[in-house]
């Protein structure tokens, strides 16, 4: 399993970015997903799951209304679109496949991890 992140970058409060997280080595449509974001000395935190060949979304309530999971088969990536950013959205952001049990949003959920890509809003 092979995840790569992309998109991140410098944004200013209000902006918007989209990230990709191009996925291999796995048959794409049968894995459940997620974002996760882990910002300088705190826990990495789920940011939002997508389930069931994307039937199913889940978002930490922060986000609620201001981010979008998604995810196209063909071409194997899952994107976040992420509108309205603020400053406390910085952190470097993981996806994450392959859910094992328990809760979406934490992340010992998930079995295969990239190795993110950095979102700066300032």
């Amino acid at each position: 399993v092979q995840l790569v992140e992309s998109g991140g970058g410098l944004v200013q409060p209000g902006g918007s970015l989209r990230l990709s997280c191009a996925a291999s080595g796995f048959t794409f449509s049968s894995y459940d997903m997620s974002w996760f974001r882990q910002a300088p000395g705190k826990e990495r935190e789920g940011v939002a799951a997508i389930f069931s060949g994307g039937t199913y979304q889940y978002y930490t309530d922060s986000v609620k209304g201001r981010f979008t999971i998604s995810q196209d088969g063909a071409k194997s990536t899952l994107y976040l679109q992420m509108n309205s950013l603020k400053p406390e959205d910085t952190a470097m952001y993981f996806c994450a496949a392959d859910f094992t049990a328990g809760t979406w949003s934490r992340s010992t959920a998930w079995e295969s991890w990239g190795q993110g890509t950095q979102v700066t809003v300032s």
